[in-house]
């Protein structure tokens, strides 16, 4: 043992001491803070389900992997961080005895090809992430910098730990190799032998490097043990069980998380407001899975490249949202933690003196969460697309929390957009979000050739079609009820619909935060559905609205409404497999598809609306924005009824990449997408920037005229009918 190696392994020693002292009490101040959030009932078991998709997701990185180049150099980082633990465990000896090898593992070749590989392609990771960033600086791209707004001081601190970590578990052994200490063969450590030779043979270089390991390593826990909202570090911990803890072991897509207050489901018929959650008007309302994804966010950006509203010039960033929701926790949570508590009025009722309260804490107490923390038009913004959802390694409940705080600002304070005074209205006496009257909802079937059986009491039928408001309502979208009650006359398929007795399912109620509404909806509508299918073995809907679609299938079932619920495009897709719808193929038509983001991100429905588009006999063209990257056409999370003031409208934005393929013809699967993308068309239309036939249809329209070819042709005619 060297005078260096001594004194520098008793530096580490108490380096260790201290890291280990101040990350123990953060740790155990950051669990206390999670659980100041209310509690959440449904984050519990299986056990065995959630810790193998947990495993699943971390280490074959299923969701980092969306971005291959990303997911691959982050793959490597993280095994090193994991699968190297064992070189910090044997620095603490080589610091002392540059000689120290582990017993036992030290000698085998297996665990120091291991140790070479992950040496190397951790550094060759962290570069890889360092060059990404770089390239991806927000003073290249600015707002299309998916780093905007991201903390770079603490991402260069974890990038710089990163690199010297690899650079310390090849030094060291290079440097034990020069010396004589290192008896693996070339073929075990070709990297290692190559530095090696070049160093020279000095024993206090081998202290030299270990020291530098564990100075890294015991600096890095230092520094994020005084930074508690440092994600980008954090989140090497925490991750694990944000995603073992996300929503019913998947994402948090397709029905919203439902109301609660004290871990319980909120019943409207007893709640009290003065003591009950009504969404979260302070962070306080957010559950303790709330605080961790604060907690978890790394800061990376892929929720903000994604979002039509960002994208599209808007205030919204989802990541800015989680990370200004976790900068106000933390610096609220001192005052909490000592038992402060504010009323709806922002009156102090949980201490009797702020005596001894951190005066900065004492003054994040008073902000409001949405007007100071989170900016209404930001709120406002949000189309509820799942984009963010969809994207985030971590599993981070975005639309979730956005909401959550839509339902505060609708049910309490009753601030909100005030175009959505009439939806409401029109929800609440009418049953529709137009306003019109229940008589007229089957005046779409005025000129069909054949008669729209009705429901009246009889069970021979095998499909409720529910229509749903725009179908019944909506011109443009009035053509695609029509279409896919035409196929599925052609088909032979028994079907009824309930006209006047069918209401809004309540998903624009909901999606903007009136859940109270939502509630009186969707029951009303469970009770009429239940009494549709009573004595009924199997209870099938189909649906042409992809709302609709999430609606009843994923909401519904909570209140006691649970039915098997297609979209038409998967119905149709059957039955043309089926051969009882006939198309006929090709037509000179080149056509793009937009997927709807309720029946694509939100329901993973991707492959039926393409068979068809391909089975009526066009020409394919995807967008660059396609399948769960697909950009949203700005009529979700009550947007449609909502003006867009700010930046460019995301339709028109939608409608832009879309002509970018060229196509005559725009097909998409819901009605709201058919609205939105046939306006933006108009607009671009007018401006001389798409070619006047070029057109907006529903995949149902492109298979219904190629199914009437087939029937216009005489040597088609019998296949047709089949």
């Amino acid at each position: 043992m060297s005078g260096l190696g001594l004194v520098l392994g008793i530096v580490c020693v108490l380096l260790t001491a201290v890291a280990v002292v101040l990350t123990t009490r953060t740790v155990r101040r950051m669990l206390a803070t999670i659980r100041l959030g209310q509690p959440d009932s449904t984050r519990n078991g299986p056990f065995g389900r959630r810790f193998k998709i947990m495993l699943k997701e971390v280490l074959g990185h299923t969701r980092m992997l969306k971005w291959s180049h990303v997911g691959i150099a982050h793959w490597f980082v993280m095994a090193g961080f994991g699968g190297l633990i064992l070189s910090v465990v044997a620095a603490y000896g080589e610091v002392f005895h540059p000689s120290f090898e582990l017993p036992v593992i030290d000698h085998w070749s297996v665990y120091n090809v291991l140790v070479e590989l992950l040496g190397v392609t951790t550094i060759l990771g962290i570069l890889a992430l360092i060059l990404i960033r770089q390239r991806n600086h927000p003073r290249r791209a600015d707002r299309q910098s998916r780093f905007a707004g991201s903390n770079f001081r603490a991402a260069y601190f974890v990038e710089a730990v990163v690199l010297i970590e690899g650079i310390g578990v090849l030094g060291i052994r290079a440097a034990k190799y020069a010396n004589g200490y290192f008896d693996q063969p070339v073929w075990v450590a070709p990297v290692t032998h190559a530095v090696g030779s070049l160093l020279p043979a000095a024993p206090w270089l081998v202290s030299a490097f270990a020291a530098m390991k564990i100075f890294s390593a015991m600096i890095w826990l230092i520094v994020i043990s005084q930074n508690k909202t440092m994600g980008v570090a954090w989140h090497r911990f925490t991750a694990f069980f944000n995603i073992y803890f996300k929503r019913d072991e998947g994402t948090a897509l397709g029905g919203l998380k439902p109301m609660m207050s004290g871990g319980k489901l909120l019943d409207f018929e007893e709640a009290d407001p003065e003591k009950d959650v009504f969404g979260a008007g302070m962070v306080e309302d957010f559950s303790w899975k709330g605080w961790l994804d604060f907690t978890t966010c790394t800061e990376c950006g892929r929720c903000q490249s994604q979002c039509p509203a960002w994208n599209t010039g808007k205030p919204l960033s989802p990541k800015l949202v989680i990370t200004q929701l976790r900068d106000h926790a933390y610096a609220k949570a001192p005052y909490l933690l000592a038992g402060g508590k504010r009323d709806m009025a922002g009156d102090e009722i949980g201490l009797d003196s702020h005596a001894g309260i951190d005066v900065l804490a004492l003054a994040e107490s008073e902000k409001s969460l949405v007007g100071d923390v989170i900016d209404p038009e930001v709120l406002w913004s949000c189309t509820t697309c799942g984009a963010c959802v969809e994207q985030c390694p971590v599993d981070i409940e975005h639309v979730d929390h956005i909401v959550d705080m839509r339902r505060y600002q609708v049910l309490i304070e009753s601030n909100f957009p005030s175009e959505l005074n009439g939806m409401f209205k029109n929800l609440e006496n009418k049953g529709n979000p137009w306003g019109q009257n229940a008589k007229d909802r089957l005046a779409w079937t005025e000129g069909l050739d054949f008669e729209v059986p009705v429901f009246d009491g009889s069970d021979d039928f095998e499909y409720l079609f529910w229509v749903g408001c725009a179908g019944a309502f909506e011109d443009r979208a009035k053509k695609t009820t029509r279409a896919v009650a035409e196929l599925l006359h052609i088909a032979g398929v028994k079907y009824t619909v309930l006209g006047s007795e069918e209401a809004c399912t309540g998903d624009p109620a909901r999606r903007a935060g009136n859940e109270f509404l939502f509630q009186m909806l969707a029951q009303q509508n469970v009770e009429v559905l239940n009494g549709v299918f009573e004595g009924k073995a199997v209870r099938k809907i189909v649906a042409t609205c992809a709302h609709c679609f999430n609606t009843l299938a994923n909401e519904y079932p909570e209140l006691g409404g649970k039915f098997e619920v297609v979209h038409h495009t998967q119905l149709l897709n059957r039955l043309v497999r089926e051969r009882r719808l006939v198309p006929v193929a090709p037509v000179a038509e080149d056509v793009t598809y937009h997927d709807p983001c309720y029946l694509g991100r939100h329901n993973k429905v991707y492959e039926a609306p393409r068979e068809l588009v391909e089975a009526s006999g066009v020409a394919m063209r995807e967008m660059p924005r396609h399948g769960d990257k697909s950009m949203c056409c700005g009529a979700g999370g009550a947007r449609m009824w909502m003006e867009e003031r700010i930046g460019k409208r995301i339709n028109v934005e939608r409608v832009d990449e879309a002509l970018g393929t060229a196509p005559t013809k725009i097909a998409t699967g819901c009605p709201f997408c058919k609205v939105m993308l046939s306006d933006g068309l108009t607009a671009r239309q007018s401006e001389g920037l798409a070619a006047p036939e070029v057109e907006v249809l529903d995949v149902s329209q492109l298979l219904l005229n190629a199914v009437k070819r087939g029937q216009e042709t005489p040597s088609k005619q019998p296949a047709a009918q089949a």
